[in-house]
């Protein structure tokens, strides 16, 4: 935390008041990491999954001359195993990071404090109120969404992993720990189409994302998108007042 002017009426992860501060450290390194690569993987895998759903047109000659495809299947492939390594390594520090990394794998849905500041957020997005509340890590609106991506994120892993084990064999790693998706959808279709549907609901989320960001930035004065490069969370107007 530097030393700095303080900032009154900032509220901590479960809706009470936190001590009076202008910046402090939230993000590790390690989160800012996960943060940014996760981000370019999924780029990746939104990319080259379309392309995987939808392939492009055939070309005439050799195949060995036309690998595009087989160029795409590969950047998939390998984007999502940096996204699955990526997971592991990030609910990891889950464990041995401070409060703020382990923040968005719990929900304090008995917390009335923390219900009415989901209420009080989305209102605020909504623009039906005219002032916003200060939150040292994640807002509770942001909290409960990023829950819900972190479980989504999972099924993309599980159900990517159990499509990759119907070419990688059944003596594979991969259909022995994620085959069992075959038993709830024994048609490999239907996993497929999941998993399409789960990468829509990603992009989705992405842009909903990006938008609160740079909204946020904006009108409620507290970093949002340079927190994530430096780890610090700066709350603007009371420099300006």
């Amino acid at each position: 935390m530097t030393e700095a002017t303080q900032v009154p009426g900032v509220l901590d992860s479960h809706g009470e008041r936190a001590a009076p501060l202008q910046t402090v450290y939230v993000y590790e390194a390690p989160v800012r990491l996960w943060h940014w690569v996760n981000a370019l993987a999924i780029v990746v895998l939104a990319t080259t999954g379309y392309f995987i759903a939808s392939p492009l047109p055939s070309t005439p000659g050799e195949a060995s001359a036309n690998f595009l495809m087989g160029y795409i299947r590969f950047a998939h492939f390998a984007s999502g195993y940096v996204l699955a390594v990526g997971l592991l390594g990030r609910i990891y520090w889950a464990f041995v990071g401070n409060a703020y990394a382990r923040q968005i794998f719990t929900l304090p849905l008995w917390n009335p404090k923390w219900v009415w500041g989901v209420l009080y957020e989305l209102r605020w997005y909504l623009f039906l109120v005219k002032r916003p509340q200060k939150y040292v890590g994640h807002n509770p609106l942001a909290h409960f969404s990023m829950f819900f991506f972190m479980l989504l994120l999972t099924f993309m892993v599980v159900t990517g992993f159990a499509l990759y084990s119907e070419g990688a064999g059944r003596d594979s790693w991969q259909y022995k720990l994620f085959g069992w998706v075959f038993a709830i959808w024994p048609n490999s279709q239907d996993v497929h189409t999941w998993h399409h549907l789960g990468m829509w609901g990603i992009v989705v989320f992405v842009i909903i994302h990006v938008y609160a960001a740079v909204r946020e930035d904006i009108m409620s004065r507290q970093s949002l998108i340079s927190s994530m490069v430096s780890g610090e969370r700066l709350f603007r107007d009371e420099y300006e007042s």
